[in-house]
């Protein structure tokens, strides 16, 4: 716990406290900033997904400043993604970001491995941030605290969602389609769509000096092989009589329904076989009587956008992730 004296800059007569909660009694304190993320806090605790010591107050006579909090998706491991990060935005600049800098210094310290890669950071944001000049400060005031602090933008993402009620579409005949029991072929195909890929998360893997394969094998095990949903689910798509075409992960993760991987080969792109891919994970899901079901692509991979759209998927948020790598 630190504490920041009136003379540092933070005024007011009071000093500065950043501290972890005590436990999961205090978070009604942690709820006093918000975001779209909060109703997740109980269930995360619970399950271990979130640890109190993981999340972090800024706080100047009661009332909290800042806020952040890491997460894992596999309780019981170190964290892997800092997605809570707020500041009270009523504060003026530069009293903000110094706030917001103080507490990241302070709580990265205490809660990341000493030596380990920083986990990254994701943020959900409104679809129109950029035109919104009320959103558009809150998104690039965080933003400009964390690129102090050595974090660079990775990434833009369009987040999706098909609703019940949106029409599936039927079987076209062009695909013959049989589930992905085979976990040697699945990856050998995910190996392969990484040639030419759009995604700015595998392209910084095999920037990173992975190769190919080794970055297909870590998405596996680190995305799909620890998923609560069967693998019944997930199909592999080919030319009637022919070969492999491409794949469609549909799954559950901790929280949605959701089309989890989706990928052509690249010697099958450019005849549309992703939109009988993406409709046959729908309708995978479909079947299953979910509320909702989940998706996102990178804002520049324009191709697989244009595919959610046809599909009926909406963009209802977009995702801000940086990276200290």
């Amino acid at each position: 716990m630190t504490a920041i004296p009136q003379d540092q800059g933070q005024g007011q007569g009071q000093e500065l406290t950043v501290r972890p909660l005590a436990g999961p009694e205090e978070l009604g304190l942690f709820r006093e900033l918000a975001y779209v993320l909060d109703h997740e806090l109980d269930d995360d605790l619970a399950t271990g997904r979130r640890r109190p010591e993981w999340m972090w107050v800024a706080l100047r006579g009661g009332r909290v400043l800042a806020r952040a909090s890491w997460w894992t998706s596999r309780p019981g491991e170190p964290p892997c993604a800092l997605d809570f990060f707020d500041l009270d935005d009523t504060l003026p600049e530069p009293e903000r970001g110094e706030i917001g800098l103080r507490l990241l210094e302070t709580a990265s310290a205490a809660v990341l491995p000493a030596g380990a890669p920083r986990p990254e950071y994701g943020r959900f944001v409104p679809p129109d941030w950029h035109d919104d000049a009320v959103a558009r400060d809150v998104v690039e005031a965080r933003m400009n605290v964390l690129e102090r602090t050595g974090a660079r933008l990775l990434v833009e993402r369009l987040r999706l969602e098909w609703r019940p009620g949106t029409p599936v579409p039927e079987p076209t005949g062009r695909l013959t389609f049989r589930p992905a029991d085979d976990q040697e072929e699945l990856i050998a195909l995910m190996t392969l769509v990484l040639e030419g890929t759009l995604d700015a998360h595998s392209r910084a893997d095999l920037a990173s000096g992975l190769g190919a394969r080794e970055a297909a094998e870590l998405q596996f095990e680190e995305e799909f092989a620890g998923c609560a949903s069967p693998r019944a689910w997930w199909r592999i798509a080919g030319l009637p009589g022919g070969g492999p075409v491409g794949f469609v992960i549909p799954a559950r993760n901790n929280y949605h329904h959701t089309i989890a991987y989706i990928g052509v080969v690249p010697a099958h792109r450019g005849h549309g076989h992703i939109d009988d891919l993406l409709a046959e994970g729908t309708r995978v899901l479909a079947a299953q009587d979910v509320p909702r079901i989940r998706a996102a692509t990178d804002l520049a991979n324009v191709p697989m956008a244009k595919a959610f759209e046809r599909a009926g998927y909406v963009n209802f948020e977009r995702a801000v992730n940086m990276t200290w790598s």
